[in-house]
């Protein structure tokens, strides 16, 4: 493709850092470094100020000649003193047992689950939260306790750490209300049925975020050359729609991006076709495609489904045997299905500000998004009436929602199923049992 006529090569934004860049927010919600870091440069900038209005308050008192209130502000700081002297001291051993215990407990729900779901940790806030005011009272204890002065006397101390004792204290009870709320939410993400609840909840997010399919009015021009991803290899996290329209726009043409979110690219991979018009140089088109490491919910529709077709074949794989399981993801997979059954799915197409289509997005249509949250887990049940049971009540629910030409997909699994039980299961009696509809699996 590099070296076709007409073809260029773009390096996405990030393609030559260390780390794939993405949009800002999904980024950081991505990453587990910057809310610590945050927290680590407030308590610097808290302690200063405390330390800072300390000094001012007994300069204050001693100007006004107030040397008993100065004398009071010191014993009070001294009895406070083995408070944050000790808060300083355990508060480091504390986050490594709390959360070392909690990592130990996260990695057991991902080979149990699905080891995508430790994700749902690594973007939860209160983890984030959490983990990032623990270390500025540690980090902020440590500097108050810096600032104490051996100094006694009223009349010549410099500074008596009284507000920045009372900032420690506070700070010590916003960590034991954070730490409660963070052990129920790390028990939570320990449990199937909130995993299930997160992943479906993301799921439905990005759908409200997705710009579902605006066809054209008209066949899109002759190709006239093809831009290759040129770059680290990675998943298309991100597009900037809004860039490629207005490049495309400014030398008049319809660029079509081939891979779509969630797909794997490596160098060389045709990336956007250009109909008509000029092919854009590739500088043009720098931070337009993101490319990272893993895929994400942002662009990427069938993620959520993904995930919850992981969750139920490992539910059903022989090594784990758990139904309950697989019927709780086939259950959130039939929500998101009839969520999408009405809207609008394919190609979507950008226009530009005066009307005209200036890109072509290729996104799954609805035969592929039913086959990804039904196929494998349709060939995983056989054998188990538990899941066939939910799967045939699933389908016969989704083909009651789904309009009239959407319904051949899910009459085909329908069959499909009735074949590989009938195949499976010799007896009747225990034909008709596995394959009558049931909400509940098998209540």
């Amino acid at each position: 493709m590099g070296g076709a006529p007409g073809s260029s090569r773009i390096r996405p934004s990030g393609a030559t850092r260390r780390r794939a860049p993405a949009p800002v927010r999904e980024y950081l919600r991505d990453t587990f470094w910057f809310a610590p870091a945050a927290g680590l440069v407030g308590a610097a900038l808290l302690a200063w100020l405390s330390t800072a209005a300390d000094a001012w308050l007994v300069s204050a008192l001693r100007h006004e000649g107030d040397l008993d209130a100065v004398k009071r502000l010191i014993s009070v700081a001294d009895d406070s003193r083995s408070i944050v002297t000790t808060v300083g001291a355990a508060m480091l051993t504390f986050i490594g047992v709390v959360f070392s215990i909690s990592l130990v407990a996260l990695q057991m729900a991902g080979q149990q689950f699905s080891p995508r779901v430790v994700r749902l940790y690594v973007r939860s806030r209160i983890t984030k939260c959490t983990f990032s005011v623990f270390l500025a009272t540690f980090l902020f204890c440590l500097l108050v306790q810096s600032s104490y002065d051996s100094d006694t006397d009223p009349a010549t101390v410099g500074t008596v750490p009284f507000l920045s004792s009372l900032c420690a204290v506070l700070l010590v009870m916003v960590s034991l209300v954070l730490f409660v709320a963070y052990v129920n939410s790390t028990l939570r993400l320990t449990r199937v049925s909130h995993i299930i609840d997160r992943i479906a909840r993301e799921s439905f997010r990005a759908a409200r975020a997705h710009a579902f399919g605006r066809p054209g009015d008209a066949p899109l021009p002759e190709a006239v050359g093809v831009i290759a991803y040129r770059g680290r290899a990675g998943v298309v996290r991100d597009v900037n729609a809004a860039r490629l329209v207005r490049v495309a726009r400014r030398y008049g043409t319809v660029l079509r991006l081939e891979p779509r979110a969630g797909d794997f690219v490596v160098p060389g991979t045709p990336l956007l076709t250009a109909h008509g018009g000029t092919v854009p140089p590739a500088r043009s088109l720098r931070r337009a495609v993101f490319v990272g490491v893993e895929r994400t919910y942002r662009e990427d529709l069938g993620f959520g489904l993904r995930q919850l077709a992981d969750i139920a074949l490992r539910a059903s794989s022989p090594a784990i045997q758990d139904p309950t399981t697989a019927v709780q993801a086939v259950d959130r997979i039939t929500h998101v299905l009839a969520t999408l059954a009405e809207r609008p799915l394919g190609a979507v197409h950008h226009r530009d500000r005066t009307g005209v289509v200036r890109l072509v997005r290729n996104v799954p249509d609805w035969p592929d998004l039913v086959d990804l949250g039904l196929a494998e887990v349709r060939i995983a049940a056989v054998g188990n009436p538990q899941v066939t049971r939910r799967l045939v009540a699933a389908l016969d629910d989704l083909t009651r929602l789904a309009p009239a030409g959407r319904k051949t997909p899910l009459e085909r699994h329908r069959a499909l199923l009735a074949r590989a039980v009938e195949r499976a299961v010799p007896e009747p009696a225990e034909r008709d049992f596995a394959l009558r509809p049931d909400r509940q699996g098998i209540g």
